[in-house]
């Protein structure tokens, strides 16, 4: 089963409940079956405290505008039955326009493209299913969104639920889920390899480690995480890597010839990254509303994002347009991130210019997509 990659979650109320093979929220449960994925763990904390999409849009330089016409694609596993109400919440707080299946603007599917039947409701997903429809609005607010909901988290669900999320006109489909990579995922490949649609993953949520799929693919775009702080410099924030975002040198993926890093014959995960810590999400079906949330499952779909506002993603078909516009990005040059030790090198480190965390850099504005 694939896992979800929300890591943790700032709640109003109950702690949450023991971890579950790799740390789970509480509906979700651990399987011997080695192609299903489960969700993380949720940690505790006072509400509404995190980033909201004001301050992303500020801290990023984004456009007042853009966007129109495209469609971003959120696939997760079962349905959060609240997902439109918690949206409309989400969005009405940071004057945000609405989005609604009445204005056409959202749209929530089965892994078919159907409207009904949906899977059954999973509250841990759900929340995850919460946070990916905030930080898309967040970053596109006049971007249309569909949500694909896959059966459940079995990898050939989630796989067909990105085909269908391509086949119902996603301009850019985001997935915040993941596998230990293994030569079972060149099975599920083609699913992540539409041309002219950008294919964008959260790299993990445990530092350096095994690489994850389907981030590992040299046909999607692996995003890593920063931690951002308000600072008195020019930007007015500062950012370094998160200390649990996913990094890895592949075991399975060649090394693709956009990518030039030293120290990694193979595929390096990440390409790029945005915050994933702190973030301010409105969930009502696991949470009782506003809650805090971290993981690289909060930087995938804001990247996502980010790509449908360019409004540039048939030309982005994989992360080497963003490599080749870095001067786009800001460098993330400190922080380091927990996992395997790799000995202070640039594949668990923040380091100036490329580094496995935190990609190419950060979105300094939407020339890099």
């Amino acid at each position: 089963m694939f896992r979800a990659l929300a890591i943790t979650a700032v709640l109003l109320t109950a702690v949450a409940g023991p971890a579950i093979a790799k740390p789970a929220m509480p509906s979700c449960h651990s399987s011997s079956d080695a192609h299903m994925a489960h969700c993380l763990s949720v940690a505790q904390h006072s509400a509404d405290a995190g980033h909201g999409a004001d301050e992303l849009r500020a801290a990023y330089h984004l456009p007042a505008t853009g966007g129109a016409g495209q469609t971003i694609a959120i696939v997760d596993a079962y349905d959060n039955p609240n997902a439109e109400s918690d949206l409309a919440a989400y969005r009405s707080r940071y004057d945000l326009p609405p989005c609604t299946t009445a204005n056409g603007c959202f749209r929530k599917v089965n892994q078919r493209g159907q409207a009904a039947p949906l899977p059954k409701g999973d509250p841990g997903w759900g929340m995850e299913i919460a946070l990916d429809l905030d930080m898309a609005s967040a970053a596109c607010p006049a971007c249309t969104i569909l949500l694909v909901e896959g059966d459940d988290p079995l990898d050939a669900n989630l796989a067909a639920s990105v085909n269908t999320a391509v086949a119902q006109g996603a301009n850019v489909v985001s997935n915040s889920y993941g596998l230990d990579e293994s030569s079972h995922m060149s099975e599920l490949a083609a699913a992540y390899r539409h041309p002219g649609v950008p294919i964008v993953a959260s790299s993990g949520d445990y530092g350096f480690t095994t690489a994850e799929f389907p981030a590992v693919l040299s046909s999607v775009i692996a995003v890593g995480g920063t931690t951002l702080t308000r600072a008195d410099n020019t930007r007015g924030w500062t950012e370094k890597a998160w200390n649990s975002a996913g990094s890895a040198c592949s075991a399975w993926v060649a090394k693709p010839a956009w990518q030039h890093d030293a120290n990694c014959g193979m595929r390096t995960v990440s390409d790029v990254s945005a915050v994933a810590d702190d973030l301010a999400v409105y969930d009502t079906y696991q949470a009782p509303g506003w809650a805090t949330i971290g993981g690289t499952s909060a930087s995938a779909p804001f990247i996502a994002g980010l790509i449908a506002l360019a409004g540039n993603g048939s030309h982005v078909p994989d992360a080497s347009y963003i490599y080749a516009h870095a001067n786009a990005l800001y460098d993330v040059d400190s922080g380091a991130v927990g996992g395997r030790d790799c000995g202070g090198d640039y594949l668990c480190n923040g380091k100036p210019g490329y580094d496995a965390p935190t990609g190419m850099g950060t979105p300094n504005g939407i020339g890099a997509f």
